[in-house]
């Protein structure tokens, strides 16, 4: 881009909004603007209906030199958006594991371990029948995610059951129902809102939080903090993560070596959800 003012993109590639991303994203660009904006770099959030849209997104910012680098998000393994971008000359940094960057610069976020801490938590507190509601099965961290927790499971002796859903409160009340015939004690969602719906879920059984079974989320927001009972969570510096991004991203744009940019360690916070 010509002038002095900069600017970086985000897209996100999403069939329908869901409520608690919403609150995800908000914490990561306030760290992504505290870092990017004393630089004079500017962010351009843009939500698609689908990857092909998004790659569409992609070519159209290069034709018309709009945007200076664009953050990866929710990368499937092989992704092609990274083939993308680097056809493009577009700076770009991957926010994943470094297995799925194929070179580019990355924002790591141990997935896998912080799953194994998930099923660690629970096992230590008698739990022997967990179930863990996925995130979308295509995302190279759901399944980081799923292999932690299924190591972790079978080095406890836990029994270990799956189901899937797209982080909306639909889709884990769902998830909640179909894992209930299995008669777990314990619940790990990929997602504040769908731990809040298998709470409800729970209620509607008649079942008892955390007397019957307790419930855990990945990403501790407000929904966890204000939940009846508040949920035990998951919780990680998503606002260290946006300024890690960031400062990948400016020194992308200024032409250094990929690193890899390690985010702080997630760690259990213990509430009202868990025995």
């Amino acid at each position: 881009m010509n002038g002095a003012q900069r600017r970086v993109g985000l897209v996100l590639a999403r069939a329908a909004r869901v409520l608690g991303e919403e609150a995800y994203y908000h914490e990561f660009l306030d760290g992504l603007e505290r870092v990017l904006t004393p630089a004079g770099v500017s962010v351009l959030v843009k939500v698609v209906t689908d990857r092909a849209a998004e790659a569409e997104t992609y070519e159209r910012w290069a034709a018309r030199q709009e945007i200076d680098g664009v953050i990866l998000v929710d990368l499937l393994p092989d992704d092609d958006r990274v083939a993308l971008v680097g056809r493009l000359g577009l700076p770009a940094v991957v926010l994943g594991a470094p297995s799925t960057a194929s070179g580019l610069p990355t924002v790591w976020t141990d997935d896998a371990g912080w799953a194994r801490e998930a099923i660690r938590f629970l096992a230590e507190r008698g739990h022997e029948v967990i179930g863990h509601i996925s995130g979308p099965l295509a995302f190279a961290h759901t399944q980081l995610r799923q292999a932690g927790a299924d190591e972790e499971a079978a080095a406890r002796g836990v029994t270990l059951l799956r189901a899937g859903g797209d982080y909306s409160y639909e889709s884990g009340a769902a998830a909640t129902g179909e894992l209930l015939a299995r008669k777990p004690t314990a619940i790990v969602c990929d997602s504040d809102v769908m731990a809040v719906a298998a709470l409800d879920t729970l209620r509607g059984h008649d079942l008892a939080v955390p007397g019957d079974v307790s419930v855990v989320a990945w990403d501790d927001s407000a929904l966890c903090q204000l939940a009846v009972p508040a949920l035990s969570a998951m919780s990680h510096d998503v606002s260290r993560i946006g300024e890690l991004a960031a400062s990948a991203l400016l020194d992308a744009m200024a032409g250094a070596a990929p690193a890899v940019y390690e985010a702080p360690a997630a760690h259990i916070v213990v509430r009202e959800s868990t025995r």
